[in-house]
């Protein structure tokens, strides 16, 4: 049997993820998922590739979303979340959409602690993006579709082909999925997510969009905010590359069933691709 083993809910972007036991699954993804952005002052994104101490930030978002504590080098902010305060716009990825300033004293507690100008800012209630993909569907201010899935089974090969080289083995962490799966049954083999289509999940129904393309965030070890090194972007070149380029590691999922998701869930299949099953 295929079963969740850990859920991860990244409440601000490239900050560090919540391990969770339950969560509910909306439309856009785990609940409270990439709500929050970090900005520069004219509100472009900010993220892990040229900001690596975004891992450093441990967000902790209160259930009804209406309180968000910071907490990074020993310093906390704690923030009233307003989801009235006039819209801004703001970029990710070279698209526009809208954002709602979270304060100043978030924005300068954000900005001693990445040493550059920062501002924090929430997805508005309205908010109607719509990732691409295979299967579109509604996000947040994740990259692009809403979950994030990989297989115990995916690191696992990865780390035996580093180890070849003499590396060492990497944490789950350094490719921040949404919901991490084991056992086995298919969920044995390395990357057969990458074929399925449509997958259940306790009461939600997932549909696929495409295969995550990995980006230098995976040098960035999250516990020290730090990058290091070239692994394992010059290990998955050897076998991973992309036909469009880049090299590709999990993959991205839109929901079509929002529903509970918990620890223990067991995921099944009901669709694959036809041309590789």
């Amino acid at each position: 049997m295929a079963e969740v083993v850990d859920l991860i809910c990244y409440p601000v972007k490239g900050c560090a993820g919540l391990s969770l036991s339950d969560a509910p699954l909306t439309a856009a993804g785990l609940a409270h998922d990439r709500t929050f952005m970090v900005t520069d002052g004219n509100g472009v994104y900010r993220t892990q590739r040229r900001h690596p101490r975004l891992a450093l930030i441990r967000p902790v978002v209160s259930a009804d979303g209406a309180g968000l504590r910071l907490d990074a080098d020993g310093t906390a902010v704690h923030i009233e979340v307003t989801t009235s305060a006039p819209r801004r716009r703001v970029d990710l990825f070279g698209a526009s959409f809208e954002g709602i300033d979270q304060g100043d004293e978030a924005a300068g507690w954000l900005t001693e602690v990445l040493g550059t100008p920062s501002r924090l800012v929430r997805v508005p209630p309205e908010h109607d993006r719509i990732a691409d993909g295979w299967t579109p569907g509604p996000s947040g201010y994740a990259d692009s579709s809403a979950v994030h899935l990989l297989s115990r089974a995916s690191l696992a090969l990865l780390d035996r082909r580093m180890a070849e080289q003499g590396g060492q083995p990497l944490p789950m962490s350094r490719f921040r999925p949404n919901v991490v799966v084991d056992g086995t049954d298919w969920a044995a083999e390395p990357h057969a997510e990458d074929r399925v289509r449509r997958v259940r999940i306790g009461g939600a129904e997932l549909g696929w969009a495409k295969l995550a393309v990995r980006c230098a965030v995976t040098l960035v070890d999250q516990e020290t905010g730090e990058r290091r090194g070239k692994e394992p972007l010059r290990t998955l070149a050897r076998y991973r590359r992309a036909l469009g380029g880049g090299v590709v590691f999990g993959t991205k999922f839109s929901v079509l069933r929002p529903g509970e998701l918990s620890v223990g869930d067991e995921v099944v299949v009901d669709g694959w691709d036809a041309a590789e099953r």
